[in-house]
């Protein structure tokens, strides 16, 4: 096909650090100009040649490559709405490899996390009439409560749909889950979209033999687990993912609902596995006593504390009790009232 994309201005170009080993990701914007997809807006992903990314570079880029590829599957078949379409891809004189991806999104849950937890600094800083309100503070809460179980309910859809399919991600965090509006009175059209897949796995009986750079580090984790069959690596494997899930989970329940620099990523990490050893409920008690947490806490508690359930569920310790994705998605939290913005 063929493409033409936007000049890489600031406000085009946006580069990535995948964040292991040294490969840089630029994401351009484009369309494409030919065909029966014409006028389609795209996303470019540029992995650098081997010179500038080494082998692993095109490892990656490969494997991602791969990985749409078997979740995609043929012209016929039901693609997932919940993980990014791939449109092809090329490679270049230099050796850098260009995937075009379906742009329906230019932010991810990480943008919506920053902007949310920004205007409620604001809002405080300006005493924002909404902060005083009662009614029109709890609207707000409210809408956030459903955008969010939503944002965590396609982001299950789709990871569900990829263990169906053999295929672990590997790489889910907020940046790896693309948003098609940040605006949370128009959650009902949210469509939450899995993205980066270099690092999937391929967890097919046929394949549990295979090594390779990508996929080392998560049988390491199996073997210290006691994971030594192809079924219970499998099983690790999905329960792996799992884990991540929860733990994206947790930065969706935090961070929206404080202001800017209460809480992030790597803090709630390491209050989770350090500080309280994935014990929820002490985590919970540690949170009613921080008033700046009071609404996350409330999120959590609604419809009798099912978003704590949930994640000492999906963090268990031991990865033989973790839910499989089909049974996060059948949870009370998103099956319920919440999800419709009731509650």
């Amino acid at each position: 096909m063929n493409l033409e994309f936007s000049a890489p201005d600031a406000g085009k170009l946006r580069v990535q650090d995948i964040g292991e080993g040294d490969v840089k990701i630029r994401l351009y914007e484009g369309r494409i100009v030919q065909g029966p997809l014409r006028r389609t807006p795209v996303i470019f992903k540029v992995y650098p040649g081997k010179q500038v990314g080494g082998i692993e570079s095109d490892l990656m880029a490969a494997n991602e490559l791969s990985a749409h590829a078997s979740l995609q599957g043929s012209s016929n078949a039901i693609v997932c709405q919940n993980i990014l379409m791939l449109l092809g891809g090329f490679e270049t004189k230099t050796g850098e490899q260009w995937l075009a991806f379906r742009n329906d999104g230019k932010y991810t849950a990480a943008d919506y996390a920053k902007v949310t937890s920004e205007k409620l600094s604001k809002a405080r800083e300006h005493g924002d009439q909404n902060s005083w309100n009662p009614y029109a503070k709890d609207e707000i809460f409210k809408r956030r409560r459903k955008y969010v179980a939503k944002l965590l309910q396609g982001a299950m859809r789709g990871l569900a749909y990829m263990h169906d399919r053999d295929r672990l991600h590997q790489s889910l965090g907020p940046v790896s889950v693309v948003v098609n509006t940040m605006v949370e009175k128009e959650a009902t059209y949210l469509v939450p979209q899995l993205r980066d897949l270099a690092f999937s796995v391929d967890i097919r009986y046929s394949e549990l033999a295979e090594r390779s750079m990508l996929s080392e580090g998560l049988w390491r984790r199996a073997t210290a687990a006691a994971a030594f069959t192809p079924l219970e690596k499998r099983a690790f494997g999905i329960a792996d993912d799992i884990y991540e899930a929860g733990l994206l989970f947790a930065y969706l329940a935090f961070v929206p609902f404080c202001e800017t620099g209460v809480m992030d990523s790597l803090s709630l990490r390491r209050l989770l596995e350090n500080t309280f050893r994935l014990d929820i409920e002490a985590m919970r008690e540690y949170c009613l006593a921080d008033d700046r947490l009071v609404e996350a806490v409330k999120f959590l508690d609604l419809d009798d504390h099912a978003g704590w359930e949930l994640l000492q569920a999906m963090l268990n310790q031991d990865f033989r009790q973790r839910p499989i994705a089909e049974a996060v998605l059948n949870h009370r939290l998103i099956t319920g009232a919440l999800v419709q913005g009731i509650v």
